[in-house]
């Protein structure tokens, strides 16, 4: 009898149901796989080793000012994981004033053995508001759920030390998972979440190797990224919508909601735009929700990054000042009803009237990659 494609994950993988994690195992090749047979406490992780590529990494966002009419909101309790997680995120240190970053959430988190480091953006879908539902919860759980799947987990082959011989090899647990493969298993997480009833979002997730400089994304409605290589813009990811402004979306329907959300947008992660390139040092890459990229034009983006660079200062320093301009830039362009804005003109061609600036939450997150040999 052939043995289940789910019985070569790494242990750590068969927490979930056998279904899902056939799922994971049909969808990358078999040898991807390190089967541990042993307890991951007797196995630890291989020392970290020197890897070729260091990324810089710069977070800063805004929440829009709440309209205290519409409802009352219950966020996640400090005490739960989220909640906890949550907080500690916010406690990123940037100069940007906000008190959260409202219906937006983002998350960063160096992956296993320092073998890269995976990021991502989420935009609770606002609409849910009018249903008495707080759109902030589902992409708190969402990011949430993504970077605890990133942690332990490689953004290519896992890397095994050549002197090990085939045992100790055989022991190192861990898997590749691909940005796709972590929104994937991150929107898993969300729908068992039982203190998110519903709720929509849209989301990018990228990840970067340390060892190959290959970037990988995946991305699911209006958020996305862009790529800066000196003064070129040399990728922008397109929006992905079901028309003007209605972005595709992550869904979680309310229980026994029957017919009540027949006209919800209910995307799958299957959708997501996947994107991959290999970065050079000095690239710049750029993740944001539709809070900046439908008040800042993208030529405006690349002028905010060359000039804090001539500037000068650490890596450190240039990435978040980067982001923290970034959404500053953008707070002000929502609020001038005499300046055209990116999300004007995409009016205008759908001819529709809108003028000026759209009020958002803003989220910017800033990577800096730099070839260490």
């Amino acid at each position: 009898m052939p043995v289940p494609p789910y019985r070569y994950l790494s242990p750590v993988f068969r927490i979930y149901r056998p279904s899902l994690a056939r799922q994971i195992a049909r969808r990358t090749p078999r040898s991807r796989f390190l089967h541990a047979h042993s307890a991951s406490s007797a196995n630890p992780a291989p020392a970290p080793t020197h890897h070729p590529y260091t990324f810089y990494i710069g977070a800063s966002w805004i929440g829009k000012a709440d309209d205290s009419n519409l409802m009352t909101k219950v966020p996640f309790p400090h005490d739960t994981l989220i909640g906890s997680w949550r907080d500690r995120m916010l406690q990123w240190p940037k100069m940007a004033r906000s008190v959260d970053a409202g219906e937006d959430f983002f998350f960063v988190q160096e992956m296993r053995n320092r073998s890269g480091v995976s990021f991502g953006v989420a935009d609770g879908v606002g609409g849910w508001i009018e249903s008495g539902v707080d759109p902030a919860l589902f992409a708190q759980a969402l990011m949430y759920h993504a970077h605890r799947y990133s942690r332990n987990a490689w953004p290519g082959e896992p890397e095994i030390d050549p002197t090990m011989d085939y045992e100790e090899r055989e022991q190192i647990e861990g898997w590749e998972m691909t940005p796709y493969e972590c929104l994937d298993l991150a929107y898993g997480g969300v729908l068992r979440e039982k203190y998110v009833q519903a709720g929509s979002s849209t989301a990018c997730i990228i990840s970067l190797n340390a060892s190959s400089g290959v970037l990988r994304s995946a991305n699911l409605g209006d958020s996305g990224f862009s790529i800066i290589r000196g003064n070129s813009l040399i990728y922008r990811q397109p929006p992905q919508t079901h028309f003007f402004n209605c972005p595709k979306q992550l869904t979680k329907l309310p229980a026994n909601s029957g017919r009540k959300f027949a006209r919800a947008c209910v995307d799958s992660p299957n959708e997501a735009d996947i994107f991959e390139a290999k970065l050079r040092d000095g690239d710049i890459v750029i993740a944001y929700t539709d809070g900046f990229s439908d008040n800042v034009f993208p030529g405006e983006m690349k002028t905010i990054c060359s000039l804090i660079a001539r500037a000068g200062g650490s890596e450190e320093q240039q990435v978040q000042i980067m982001a923290d301009r970034m959404v500053e830039y953008a707070r002000s362009c929502m609020k001038s009803k005499t300046r055209v804005s990116p999300f004007e003109r995409e009016a205008s061609r759908e001819g529709m009237y809108f003028r000026g600036g759209k009020p958002d939450d803003v989220t910017v997150i800033v990577a800096l990659i730099k070839e260490t040999s």
